[in-house]
């Protein structure tokens, strides 16, 4: 199919179709990081912003190395040295720096919406890298792109998505994903932390962890975001970690032979999964860093490098 979007919000707006675009895109660029020289001309003498306005490491060093795969040009936007810090508005900033003819910002914020009002004020691409509790879009992808790969297909297999769902910007996009995919996808945490607005975008909810792991083919936990609580959403880590946590008990008796654990990082070690089990090889986690180079590169590619 032709790509026609400008930019890459959340995949709440994309078809089915165009998201089995970008995970067949992605198998193709997945075999540029494996040579000798891991470069390829598509995005030569195109300008990619890194505009984080807020801490990251997997996304933001995943975007850069993406686009210079590509031979793309990159900024990477220092927001505390900024005029940001003097009271510049985000689309100014943004205005400003389209200015100098740049292609595509890649924006995280802990806002939701900031991604989409930059989209509108500048002519240039916008992918979001995560904003607020919104979504994450790539990760998605990536994750998305981490199971078929893993499975051979995403319909009719069972995902169990467990954690803090009401601050997870990851979980949403995940949701989206998957259940347009085909994927049955349940949702599992204490009470305060699973909203049940979750239900009207095709998930099923419980609040026994057990009842989530009996058939899933992929355990996908979640990191609490204890920076974005406001409130004690939680009576204290130590039972969340006893009555939601990945132990070795939990993991021989209920996890099925063959299920696949992952999770988006950074994970909080020991408190919802314990430290050798996040490294075994049923675990996911490193593949899902490796395969998010190849799924940012088919993004940035149908986004700025393909004519529309």
């Amino acid at each position: 199919m032709i790509w026609k979007r400008k930019d890459l919000i959340g995949l709440e707006e994309l078809t089915g179709d165009e998201i089995e675009t970008i995970l067949d895109m992605a198998v193709s660029f997945k075999e540029v990081s494996t040579r000798r020289v891991k470069k390829v001309p598509p995005l030569r003498g195109k300008t990619v912003v890194n505009l984080f306005f807020e801490p990251s490491t997997r996304t933001k060093t995943s975007f850069e190395l993406a686009a210079k795969r590509l031979s793309a040009d990159v900024l990477s936007f220092d927001v505390s040295t900024s005029s940001i810090s003097k009271g510049e508005t985000i689309t100014d900033t943004a205005n400003n720096i389209e200015a100098m003819k740049v292609d595509c910002f890649i924006v995280r914020h802990s806002i939701s919406g900031a991604p989409q009002i930059i989209g509108q004020s500048v002519s240039s691409s916008v992918i979001n890298a995560g904003d607020g509790c919104h979504e994450h879009p790539t990760q998605a992808l990536l994750d998305l792109f981490t199971v078929r790969e893993k499975m051979g297909k995403i319909e009719g297999i069972n995902i169990a998505i467990i954690g803090d769902v009401l601050h997870s910007r990851v979980a949403r996009s995940n949701i989206w994903g998957f259940t347009k995919m085909g994927a049955n996808v349940c949702v599992c945490g204490p009470p305060t932390i699973v909203p049940r607005e979750i239900e009207k975008m095709g998930a099923e909810i419980t609040y026994s962890i057990d009842e989530a792991l009996q058939d899933a083919d992929i355990v996908y936990l979640l990191r609490l975001q204890r920076e974005r609580q406001k409130e004690n959403y939680l009576t204290s880590l130590k039972e969340y970690s006893i009555y939601y946590g990945i132990d070795e008990e939990r993991y021989k008796r209920i996890i099925k032979k063959g299920a696949f654990i992952m999770h988006p990082g950074p994970m909080n070690r020991g408190l919802e999964i314990k430290s050798d089990i996040a490294d075994r090889d049923g675990s996911l986690i490193l593949e899902q860093v490796t395969n998010g180079i190849a799924v940012r590169m088919a993004v940035l590619y149908l986004t700025i490098g393909v004519k529309k």
